[in-house]
């Protein structure tokens, strides 16, 4: 990006673009009139809010109350500014005037980074996948590869052999020049699918640790009855948690394993991939805390462990949980009739 204007176009809701600094910039009086404005999300409701100090103490003030008592719309430089500001919290815990806003909602590229070994999977699953299309009809059989296996198997020097025929191969199917015109997109697509192998190692293997788990702890339990009930319901949510989570793994996979059509459509691959990955990359940012104590937790049941049972709990209910049983839980005083059925996320 130039350095020179600090200036970069973003597409709105009604798909027209408008220039935006690259930092968070605001012009009216009431963020100047505070030292040092922080923005975070709210640690009751997750809502955007802009915290301020008021002698000792701080206050936490929700965007979109502060739009509504300043008269800021939506549509103004300020407005849309809050309104990059709120899309931000989804990528950094905070955001101070003058900060940088993060690539995500300037540019689309993540924020951060995967490591090199997510980057070799990504591309030992786009090689493998060439070499089944280049094996398709001839009654070779190539089976689908864990990431360890892929990066074993891509050391042979016979596959190595036969990416290379299949680097050919695609070239001429594709209407390309060369081989390295398709290793190209290939290198391509592998730095966009490096960052789902990154999330499938900080997320969904996390969480599958964590359902593992709990499922060791649920065959050994021999306790109080009211703990049993606790750890129930978190293993249950658990499941439904890394079933929903697994789902955005398999989409991603079935979308991008028809590899020949992947590289013939790559940008709008690079949208579909990037979607996912912003999704993901917020779901792994609410579960970091929480998974980072299941990942050294043992399974012996002690008052350190329910505690974390009883933070599992309060963590995935409200996302979780199905939502009429949610409800009920938390208005009990209310009828079925009477429950609302709205979203909880």
């Amino acid at each position: 990006m130039s350095g020179g204007d600090d200036r970069t176009s973003v597409m709105t809701s009604d798909s027209h673009s408008f220039a935006v600094p690259e930092h968070c910039i605001l012009q009216h009086p009431v963020f100047t009139s505070f030292a040092d404005p922080l923005f975070r999300r709210a640690e009751s409701d997750g809502a955007p809010v802009m915290v301020v100090k008021l002698g000792e103490r701080e206050a936490a003030i929700p965007l979109r109350s502060l739009q509504r008592e300043f008269a800021i719309d939506d549509d103004s430089n300020d407005g849309r500014m809050l309104g990059l500001i709120a899309q931000s919290l989804d990528f950094i815990s905070y955001l101070r005037v003058g900060d940088a806003l993060p690539t995500e909602v300037l540019s689309g590229l993540a924020s951060w980074e995967p490591d090199q070994v997510h980057l070799e999977i990504a591309k030992g699953r786009l090689q493998w996948q060439l070499v089944a299309w280049l094996n398709s009809g001839t009654g070779a059989e190539t089976p689908a590869l864990d990431a360890h296996s892929l990066l074993q198997v891509m050391e042979d020097p016979a596959r190595k052999v036969q990416v290379q025929q299949a680097f050919a191969k695609a070239a001429e199917a594709l209407g390309l020049p060369s081989r390295e015109a398709v290793i190209q997109l290939v290198e391509e697509l592998a730095q966009e699918l490096a960052y789902i192998e990154a999330l499938r190692d900080r997320l969904l293997r996390r969480v599958k640790a964590m359902a593992d788990k709990l499922n060791r702890m649920a065959q050994s339990y021999h306790g109080d009855g009211s703990h049993l009930e606790t750890l129930t319901q978190v293993r249950r949510l658990t499941s439904i948690a890394f079933k929903q989570i697994s789902h955005r793994f398999d989409e991603l996979d079935a979308q991008t394993s028809e590899v020949m059509s992947a590289l013939r459509n790559a940008d709008s691959q690079r949208v579909f991939i990037r979607s996912n990955r912003d999704w993901l990359y917020r779901t792994q940012r609410a579960w970091h805390a929480l998974l980072t104590e299941w990942d050294v937790a043992g399974i012996g049941f002690d008052e350190g462990i329910l505690l974390l049972l009883n933070r599992s709990y309060h963590f995935l209910a409200p996302r979780f949980m199905p939502v009429a049983e949610w409800e009920l839980r938390t208005l009990p005083h209310k009828r079925n009739s009477e429950v609302a059925r709205t979203m909880v996320w």
